[in-house]
């Protein structure tokens, strides 16, 4: 089982590094891990989904617990029938956007409380490993079905007040997307691509954070408009990514910053943004009467300090977006529901409500490949004396008008930089030096 147990979920190659046998020694870890009694369980598209369901639900009934079989549907969905049902814990099998190949589980404990590599993940691989499980159950648990896409739907649309009609272009990406956006069917017009769920991915990857996958989307704006903007799923609906209505991408930590506009309206609190994000999210926060937060990267940190801190919402540069009415959990729909709500409201298009946030040049993500992270981070603190200096999550480097975030990859000998300046000029200016610091 080498390599497939990861800091938030496990994932691997079906039939090879994640097998039948696998699944049921991982459901009957989870069980003795939780003392779980009741565990919901989710499944995505693909091919070998119902072959893990039957493997995990083979595990959990053995040690005694009792299975809520909510079938096919999004992350999200499984979230949300995991904090509404009074779950026990939850299972959703998936493996994102990664290729048809693979396959996992995203597993919570109670009301979706993620369980990542330090609270459960590295415990449930010790006892699958040695298979050091407590005797099976005289009675096995039983299994039951429950739809959970009503209730999930009537969650969702009671946030929706469209002012005007709506047309919206959605690239489903043959994945979960389609069965999330079932909680949106009606509250506007739509065209689509990739309706058509296949586990084997047959047009594009699933993953709106690669540009080239949402170049389909810009066509279908751009040839076949008027639209109101575009949505792009990834493969288990649990991120979203949104391009403009003249087709062009709208950054993800912006859309951030437009959601927490539109609630701060009518709720005051707290919001979270991740540390990558651009310097204007949390200028937007504030400027909306909203208190602005910065969390670590990852799902797990981030709706941990949520719920420390019952905050309303959550943004991260990958396209996640988190939502105290989801149990602090991810709901895309939600995402583009209040996007919605916004561009409905308002006589100015997305493009003219994001220009506004456009205030910095941001470098992207970068990676480099180094030996020694810890030699790189001092070499940096040497490098920038006069700096702020912030170590919530790798080492940040911030001055008035500039700042960095580098962070070691919990999977290669990579560094990741992002950085952000003034202007395109400074900003490739510094990231260069920044980089010959790194590459060195």
């Amino acid at each position: 089982m080498a390599g497939i147990f990861k800091a938030y979920d496990i994932r691997g190659i079906y039939g090879d590094t994640l097998t039948p046998e696998i699944a049921t020694r991982i459901g009957r870890a989870f069980v003795d891990f939780l003392g779980a009694r009741r565990v919901v369980i989710g499944r995505d598209m693909r091919t070998h989904s119902p072959a893990m369901f039957e493997a995990l639900a083979k595990g959990v009934t053995m040690q005694g617990a009792d299975v809520i079989d909510v079938g096919l549907c999004s992350t999200p969905m499984c979230y949300y029938a995991n904090g509404s049902l009074g779950a026990d814990g939850s299972i959703m099998i998936t493996a994102s956007h990664n290729p048809g190949e693979w396959n996992g589980v995203k597993i919570c404990r109670e009301n979706a409380i993620p369980i990542s590599g330090p609270t459960g993940i590295e415990t449930i691989e010790a006892l699958a490993n040695a298979q050091d499980f407590k005797p099976a159950a005289s009675v096995p648990g039983r299994v039951t079905t429950h739809d959970i896409i009503p209730a999930y739907t009537a969650h969702i649309r009671a946030q929706a007040a469209f002012k005007k009609p709506l047309r919206i272009a959605v690239d489903y990406a043959n994945a979960m997307g389609i069965v999330e956006a079932r909680a949106l069917t009606g509250l506007y017009e739509e065209s689509s691509l990739f309706g058509e769920l296949d586990g084997s991915f047959p047009n594009h990857e699933a993953n709106p954070l690669d540009h080239e996958t949402l170049e389909p989307l810009q066509h279908l704006i751009r040839e076949h408009g008027p639209f109101d903007f575009g949505i792009a799923f990834d493969g288990d609906a649990d991120r979203v990514g949104f391009v403009d209505e003249r087709g062009d991408i709208v950054p993800m930590d912006l859309i951030t910053a437009l959601i927490a506009q539109t609630m701060l309206k009518t709720t005051k609190g707290r919001i979270f943004y991740d540390l990558r994000s651009s310097k204007a999210v949390r200028e937007a926060i504030v400027e909306a009467g909203g208190e602005a937060l910065m969390s670590r990267v990852g799902h797990a940190f981030i709706k941990r300090q949520m719920r420390d801190a019952d905050a309303l919402f959550a943004g991260e540069l990958s396209g996640h977006y988190y939502f105290r009415e989801n149990y602090f959990a991810e709901s895309s729909a939600l995402a583009v529901i209040f996007v919605a709500n916004l561009v409905s409201s308002v006589d100015q298009p997305l493009s003219a409500l994001i220009a506004p946030l456009r205030r910095y040049a941001p470098s992207g993500e970068i990676n480099s490949r180094v030996e020694d992270v810890a030699q790189v981070f001092t070499a940096l603190r040497a490098a920038y004396p006069d700096a702020q200096f912030s170590e919530l999550d790798g080492l940040s480097v911030e001055y008035p008008d500039w700042w960095f975030n580098v962070r070691a990859s919990n999977t290669e000998p990579l560094v990741r930089l992002n950085l952000e300046a003034p202007t395109p000029a400074e900003m490739a200016s510094r990231r260069d030096e920044v980089l010959a610091i790194i590459r060195r």
